[in-house]
């Protein structure tokens, strides 16, 4: 079946979710972009038409393909709209296991029989989102990273029940989008959060020390071991608040202090400091 007349959903239109489904459809799916939030679905819409059109002013996307992405991309605040003809379901929302389950439990038994239930969760165990479900072998993680247009990873993780065929069919999926997946078994932080974390949270702890700037220390990264990007402002465009959930899931379950969460980094969540998103992070960043 052409990738045009298979729909999917992207449940969450906040960072990662709006990115997800720009990226696919870009890549020629059909796609609904859902949240309960009018405010966060406008905004989720809004950046997309940013990014396509920033694309078309650089010359990375044609007008005609960003339109076509375009027509392709609906909305809906009505969950049971958005899933009903989907054959494969992508949550891009908070960072809590509980909202998690109750989402997958209630989209369970709204979509067709056989669709791809996906997580996007960077941190916390897929097995146990999947506990939540009648049918969990039906669920599988799918790690996108953020800028979602622009990273080629995606992390597909796999619980003790993932099925084989929805494992192929999810992996169908990250090709046809053109990024490169690694297959992870499902534990804390996988591969790529459990990793990055940790150097996230030793520059913070290095800026707490006044070791160096947070511009020093991220073109210690970027210089010296040819990082893309510093730690502390990938912190920043990922959301600190999101840092700082996925260093409190890591440190309860791996009990590790590396894990443990700097004191600068919940001053700065408490004091809604919360990166790009709000203006301010590690860095100050203009809202557009």
């Amino acid at each position: 079946m052409p990738a045009s007349e298979q729909r999917i959903a992207v449940l969450g239109a906040g960072t990662m979710g709006h990115g997800i489904a720009l990226a696919l459809a870009q890549s020629g799916y059909a796609v609904c972009l859902h949240d309960s939030s009018e405010a966060a679905l406008r905004k989720g819409l809004d950046q997309i038409d940013r990014i396509l059109k920033e694309g078309v002013e650089r010359g990375k996307v044609s007008p005609a393909d960003a339109e076509s992405a375009r027509g392709r991309l609906t909305s809906s605040r009505i969950c049971s709209q958005a899933v009903a003809e989907a054959f494969l379901v992508i949550e891009a929302i908070v960072e809590k296991l509980e909202a998690k389950q109750e989402l997958f439990r209630a989209v369970e038994s709204l979509t067709p029989r056989g669709a791809l239930l996906a997580s996007n969760t960077s941190s916390l165990p897929i097995g146990r989102i999947a506990a939540a479900l009648i049918d969990p072998g039906r669920l599988i993680g799918l790690h996108f990273f953020n800028p979602v247009h622009a990273m080629k990873l995606v992390e597909v993780v796999v619980h003790e029940r993932t099925r084989d065929e929805v494992k192929s069919q999810a992996l169908e999926v990250v090709a046809r989008l053109g990024k490169e997946a690694i297959v992870v078994r499902d534990s804390p932080g996988f591969a790529s959060s459990r990793l990055g974390v940790v150097l996230g949270l030793e520059a913070m702890r290095m800026l707490e020390q006044d070791v160096a700037s947070a511009a020093d220390i991220d073109k210690a990264m970027e210089l010296g071991y040819k990082h893309p990007i510093g730690p502390l402002k990938l912190t920043d465009l990922v959301g600190l608040d999101v840092r700082l959930a996925i260093a409190e899931a890591l440190h309860q379950a791996l009990r590790g202090e590396q894990y443990r969460p700097p004191e600068i980094l919940r001053r700065k969540v408490a004091a809604g400091e919360l990166g790009k998103k709000s203006g301010r992070g590690f860095y100050e960043w203009p809202q557009t």
